[in-house]
């Protein structure tokens, strides 16, 4: 009996979408609810306001709009979707998945969906495994989402926190490409020692939910800030070096690099490092640290103002919790 085997090939961005909250809370707004000033947290973070989801708007509503938008910029329809991969950390509900509710949402009927939790690395993750996917010819049309609603995880009585986070969606839609073409290589990784540095401690089998927990608020983001810091610079240069050699690259080969949004000093200090500050794409200011969503947001704003040309190369890289970090390459190609 002979076996056919897939060939592989390419596989590329043709659509991008993005969705934020309408509703905003700036630094001015923060300095009403916790011992914190504007001056405070732009010189420490670059932040000045963040997009936040009014109740009863779910992580599902946020990623099945951005999805639209990203279907609309690909000229695709929903039923050609074979698969939906929703990167998150603050799913609808622990299950059935976020992607199987965008898929409800977004009448995917003929797509399988699945989310998977990489923190705020979740995006580039979710895009190398769907690049996987279709290289090997499993899948040919695939969503790819990053979605939060982390001002539900955030403790707004702390203030070296609350100020961080804000709420969004970002998504793309991939699909077969020539050799050589959209994704050209990626690396992930991971250092389970360091899971204790970010991590919501409660709701799961290790600390199941009670009176005590939600008292105690470990149903809310704990974060040891300063090692962090000093860790995400570390495996940002890293993962960014790497990738590049994989790829047989140089940095000067570097057109854009969108990196995880999470604080502007950190994204300084880590392009600085790297020696390419001045191909920087940032919109932190305006949307703060939303986790998964931080990079497919900014990489459709960049799309959509036209600075991403035919042919550029792109760096995706990113950080989070587990302790996660990664990076992938994108020859642009013009949708």
């Amino acid at each position: 009996m002979k076996i056919r085997m897939p060939s592989l090939r390419g596989a590329n961005i043709i659509g991008t979408g993005s969705a934020v909250p309408e509703r905003i809370l700036t630094n001015f707004d923060l300095e009403k609810m916790v011992d914190t000033s504007n001056e405070w947290i732009v010189e420490r973070t670059g932040i000045r306001e963040r997009h936040i989801a009014d109740e009863g708007i779910t992580t599902s509503d946020l990623a099945g709009e951005a999805a639209l938008k990203a279907l609309e910029d690909a000229d695709m329809t929903v039923g050609e979707l074979d698969l939906i991969i929703v990167a998150t950390v603050t799913p609808d509900t622990i299950f059935p998945s976020c992607a199987c509710a965008v898929q409800r949402e977004i009448k995917a009927k003929n797509a399988a969906a699945f989310d998977i939790s990489a923190g705020c690395t979740g995006f580039v993750y979710a895009l190398s495994l769907a690049g996987d996917l279709i290289s090997t010819g499993r899948y040919n049309n695939v969503l790819v989402i990053g979605a939060e609603i982390l001002s539900r995880i955030v403790d707004w009585h702390d203030r070296n926190t609350c100020v961080l986070f804000g709420d969004g969606a970002g998504a793309v839609v991939m699909n077969p490409s020539a050799p050589g073409e959209g994704i050209i290589e990626c690396v992930l990784k991971s250092d389970g020692s360091l899971s204790d540095v970010l991590l919501l401690p409660a709701g799961g089998s290790k600390i199941p939910a009670s009176f005590e927990t939600v008292k105690s608020k470990l149903h809310y983001i704990h974060m040891k800030g300063n090692l962090v810091y000093r860790h995400a610079v570390r495996v940002m240069v890293e993962g960014a070096e790497e990738v590049l050699e994989k790829a047989g690259l140089k940095k000067e080969d570097i057109d854009y690099i969108i990196p995880h949004q999470a604080n502007q000093r950190l994204i300084d200090l880590a392009a600085e490092r790297f020696g390419a500050h001045d191909k920087v794409y940032s919109n932190i200011d305006r949307y703060g640290n939303t986790s998964a969503a931080s990079i497919p947001i900014a990489l459709d704003e960049a799309s959509r103002l036209g600075k991403l040309k035919d042919g550029d190369i792109v760096l995706l890289v990113g950080f989070g919790a587990g302790f996660t970090w990664g990076a992938a390459l994108l020859k642009w190609c013009d949708k």
